[in-house]
């Protein structure tokens, strides 16, 4: 019966909150492992945390970051750049169809940013 009971609450009891997205580039099913992964690439390639292209919110006390917002301009800018390395992957490079394009990584942030978000020369 504890089993059970057990059971019963997982389902109505979630370990962590739900992150609201707002994917207008990377595909709609992306687990959120791959997400989290991928993010992490960008952290890197660009030398920046999330709070970079992700506006932050403070609700009480806490400081969070909303991820669904469009309220940083940098981060459609981030789309834009997405969408620049999609293509020239997709369309510069021998891929296979069976994988999303936004996976590719022949080309990505790092390949002209190195670490930093703003490049020397831009």
């Amino acid at each position: 019966m504890l089993a059970i009971g057990c059971l019963l609450m997982v389902g109505f009891v979630s370990t962590q909150p739900s992150k609201e997205r707002n994917l207008k580039v990377l595909p709609k099913d992306i687990s959120e492992e791959k997400l989290d992964s991928l993010m992490e690439t960008y952290n890197k390639g660009l030398g920046v945390t999330c709070d970079f292209c992700h506006v932050q919110e403070v609700k009480n006390g806490d400081t969070t970051l909303n991820f669904a917002s469009d309220d940083n301009p940098v981060k459609e800018e981030g789309r834009r750049m997405m969408r620049l390395t999609i293509d020239i992957n997709k369309n510069y490079f021998n891929y296979d169809t069976k994988v999303h394009p936004a996976f590719l990584t022949r080309i990505s942030c790092n390949t002209c940013h190195k670490g930093n978000a703003y490049p020397e020369g831009n």
